[in-house]
C-alpha cells in the first residue's frame, strides 16, 4: 500500500495490515481510550472551533486510531486537514519541541525557541494582489543567531533587546542558513524575567565581499563597494510616526543596485563607498542593498569602469540565479508573442491597459490607443518574458501607431497582432530594462530594444566548424 503523511491526504486510507507502525506504537494507539483521548479532542476543538462538535471529533479520532491504526499525532493532523482546511504542518501538537538556535536544522515543523530580538523591522508586501504587513529581523540566544519572519504579525509588537518565547515555529534553509518562521498557528509570548546573553561573535558574522552583479535575495552580512550614482531623502509614515529614509542608486563594473538606510550616512553622488555588514532584501525579485544599524560606511579610492547608462549584460541563466536586477541587458531570439500584444488602449488617468473600455481602477473610460509587444526571449540559457513599449515596438516591427489604427479599422484589431508576429518571431534582438521575478518566473519591463543583425554566412561557417570538430 502506498502511504504518505495523513495530513497531506484529503481522506484516510483503510488499514490493510501494512501501515509502517511498529507493534509497540500500535499497542499504545489501541490502549488509548476514554479519558486519555479527552486532551487531544480539546486541543483539536480549539483549532477547529465550530466546524465540528466534540462528539464528531471523538468518533473521527477513534476511527483514525482503531480502524486505520495510525499514531495519535498523524491522526490529529489528518483530522485538522480534513475539517479545517489549514496547513496541518503548522498545527501545534504535543510533538512540539524546544531547541536552541544552534541546534536548528532548517527542517523543523513544530519547534519552540526562546530568543532575544537582536534586530526587528516591519514591512509591507503584496501577496496575491493584497497588501500584507509582516515582521522580520534577527533572533539570538547564547548559541547563535538566525533570521526570522512573522507572517501573521497581528498586534504583536516586538522590542529590540527583549526576550520572547516563539511558539510553534517552522524552519527553512535559505542560502544554507536557518530561517525561523511563524505562520497562523504560531504565537509570541513575552519572557520578561528571562535574560539572555547573545555573544557578540554571533551577530557580527564575517562579512562576505561581493560584486553588485552577483548579489541575490536573502544574502546577509555583505560588503559591497561601488560608486554612488544618486541620493534621495524622503519622509515616510511608519505606524503613525514620521521617519526619514535615505535611498539612491550605486554601481560597480558588474551592475547597479538600489540602496536604502534609516540612518543618514551623508552619502553624496559621485563618491565611492564601501558598505560593510549590509544585507539584501528583494522587491518583486529585484535585490536591494539595505544599510542597517550594524552597517559601516567608509570612503574609498576604488575606480570602476561603469558603462554609459549603467546597464549590465547578463544571460537568462544569470537572472535565474540572482532573481532580478536593474538595467539588465539581454540578447536572444524572440520565440513567442503573447496575448495582449499589438494595438491596445490605455486608461487616460492611470495608463493601465484596459479591456472592452473598462479600467480595473477607474471603470468605464475612453481609452487612448497604444502599441505594445509581449514576447518571450530565449538566449540558450533560458527564456524570459518581456514587455516592449510603443517606440521600440514600432522600431522592431516597422508598424507605426497610425498604420496600426488604419489596419485595424480596415480589417479588425486582431490583424495588427498577427502582422507583428510575422515580423518579430524568430528575430534576434537585444533588450535593456529592469528584471522582476514572481511565481511565474522572471520578466523584464523593457526600456530600450534593438534588432541584432546576424551575419548568416559567418554564423553558418562557425556552426559547420563546430559540427566538424565534434565528428
Amino acid at each position: 500500500m502506498s502511504r504518505g503523511v495523513f495530513g497531506d491526504l484529503p481522506n484516510p486510507v483503510k488499514y490493510d495490515g501494512d501501515d509502517g507502525i511498529t507493534p509497540s506504537e500500535r499497542g499504545e494507539v489501541d490502549a488509548m481510550e476514554g479519558n486519555e483521548l479527552t486532551p487531544h479532542i480539546q486541543e483539536m476543538k480549539r483549532v477547529l472551533g465550530d466546524k465540528i462538535d466534540e462528539e464528531q471529533l471523538a468518533a473521527e479520532l477513534d476511527k483514525y486510531l482503531n480502524d486505520y491504526h495510525v499514531n495519535i499525532e498523524s491522526a490529529k493532523r489528518g483530522i485538522i486537514r480534513k475539517y479545517g482546511g489549514a496547513d496541518a504542518s503548522s498545527f501545534a501538537t504535543s510533538a512540539t519541541v524546544v531547541k536552541k538556535i544552534a541546534d536548528l536544522s532548517g527542517s523543523e515543523q513544530n519547534v519552540d525557541v526562546l530568543a532575544k530580538v537582536v534586530y526587528v523591522e516591519s514591512k509591507n508586501i503584496t501577496v496575491k494582489g493584497l497588501n500584507k504587513t509582516i515582521v522580520s529581523g534577527i533572533l539570538g540566544d547564547e548559541t547563535g543567531t538566525a533570521s526570522f519572519t512573522l507572517w501573521e504579525s497581528g498586534s504583536v509588537m516586538l522590542d529590540k533587546g527583549s526576550v520572547y518565547y516563539f511558539r510553534n515555529c517552522y524552519c527553512k534553509l535559505w542560502n544554507e542558513r536557518v530561517q525561523i518562521n511563524l505562520g497562523n498557528r504560531g504565537r509570541v509570548e513575552p519572557a520578561p524575567n528571562v535574560s539572555l546573553n547573545v555573544p557578540d561573535r554571533s551577530i557580527t558574522l564575517s562579512s562576505q565581499e561581493c560584486k553588485i552583479g552577483d548579489i541575490r535575495e536573502g544574502m546577509g552580512n555583505v560588503t559591497v563597494t561601488g560608486k554612488v550614482l544618486t541620493t534621495e531623502a524622503r519622509k515616510i509614515n511608519v505606524k503613525g510616526e514620521e521617519k526619514m529614509v535615505y535611498s539612491g542608486l550605486m554601481a560597480d563594473d558588474t551592475g547597479k543596485i538600489q540602496y536604502s538606510a534609516w540612518h543618514d550616512f551623508g552619502l553624496k553622488a559621485g563618491e565611492t563607498i564601501c558598505a560593510k555588514n549590509a544585507y539584501i532584501r528583494a522587491w518583486k525579485g529585484i535585490p536591494q542593498l539595505n544599510m542597517g544599524d550594524r552597517c559601516e560606511i567608509s570612503r574609498v579610492d576604488a575606480v570602476f569602469d561603469i558603462q554609459e547608462g549603467g546597464d549590465s549584460k547578463k544571460t537568462v541563466g544569470d537572472i535565474a540565479r540572482i532573481g532580478g536586477g536593474l538595467d539588465i541587458t539581454l540578447e536572444g531570439l524572440v520565440v513567442d508573442m503573447k496575448n495582449g500584444s499589438g494595438l491596445i488602449k490605455r486608461c487616460p488617468q492611470c495608463n493601465r491597459s484596459i479591456l472592452n473600455g473598462v479600467c480595473t481602477a477607474h471603470g468605464q473610460v475612453d481609452g487612448i490607443p497604444d502599441l505594445r509587444l509581449k514576447v518571450v526571449l530565449d538566449d540558450g540559457t533560458g527564456a524570459i518574458g518581456a514587455v516592449i513599449n510603443r517606440a521600440d515596438t514600432e522600431k522592431l516591427t516597422g508598424i507605426s501607431l497610425k498604420a496600426a489604427e488604419g489596419l485595424a479599422a480596415a480589417r479588425g484589431e486582431g490583424i495588427v497582432a498577427r502582422e507583428m508576429m510575422g515580423r518579430i518571431l524568430m528575430r534576434r534582438i537585444t533588450i535593456t530594462g529592469n528584471v522582476m521575478s514572481d511565481d511565474f518566473g522572471p520578466s523584464m519591463i523593457v526600456r530600450s530594444a534593438a534588432p541584432v543583425e546576424v551575419d548568416l554566412e559567418s554564423e553558418a561557417e562557425k556552426l559547420l566548424e563546430e559540427v566538424e570538430a565534434a565528428l
